[in-house]
């Protein structure tokens, strides 16, 4: 998979992509990412990307040329299948969400700052809004960084055990189950006997039931769905 992502501070995004699994589904050749700095299309010399916003009212808007520019180039070459804009008015992202856009071939993310970007850019370029919770960000480079991961980690081939993310939270819409691991008993806190048991079928009784009582303890709201 190729993902670009267009941004004005193109630093922050060093860190997340640099190491743990993103650094490896990229050393493998599976997560291809790169960061392009928007004020490469600016409008003049100084670097311009944003402008006062018609109408008045406080905070800077994103300007159309750059970032039209920007697409139109990049999407001359890659052929993105989808055109994200990370917003806080954007859809929900959720583990189903994430499935979907990890089939994908090539992505373009746009990260927003200030007042935000132009409506025309997201009237006639944007295909899909995400947003990754009801607040506010200073920009859309950690929302964007947050996806990617969501994305990439689940493209076949990047975790060394590939089932591992079929039993992750919100995969059936249930939360994960507690795990455990050695040692069998800690200050008199032992494991369940049934996951020592080498019943697989118990095991995974035990794990839906499990899974199906913390859903409804901590996000009723998922069974709800």
């Amino acid at each position: 998979m190729n993902i670009h992502i267009l941004s004005i501070v193109p630093e922050l995004l060093e860190s997340p992509f640099g190491h743990s699994i993103m650094k490896r589904a990229a050393n493998k050749g599976l997560l291809n990412i790169t960061v392009h700095h928007l004020r490469n299309w600016a409008v003049n010399e100084h670097g311009m990307v944003d402008d006062y916003q018609f109408g008045g009212g406080a905070g800077m808007v994103m300007m159309c040329e750059p970032l039209v520019k920007a697409i139109e180039e990049l999407n001359a070459t890659h052929q993105f299948d989808e055109i994200i804009y990370m917003t806080p008015d954007g859809k929900t992202f959720n583990q189903g969400m994430a499935n979907t856009l990890s089939l994908k071939k090539s992505l373009l993310f746009i990260c927003g700052h200030y007042k935000g970007i132009d409506q025309r850019v997201r009237d006639h370029f944007i295909t899909k809004e995400i947003s990754i919770g009801d607040f506010v960000l200073s920009g859309g480079e950690l929302a964007a960084a947050v996806v990617v991961d969501a994305i990439g980690r689940i493209i076949p081939g990047v975790l060394n055990d590939e089932t591992s993310a079929l039993f992750d939270s919100f995969q059936d819409n249930l939360l994960a189950p507690p795990v455990y691991t050695r040692p069998e008993e800690f200050r008199g806190w032992k494991v369940p006997s049934v996951l020592m048991s080498g019943d697989h079928r118990k095991i995974e009784e035990w794990r839906y039931d499990e899974a199906l009582k913390r859903t409804e303890e901590k996000r009723p709201d998922l069974l709800s769905d």
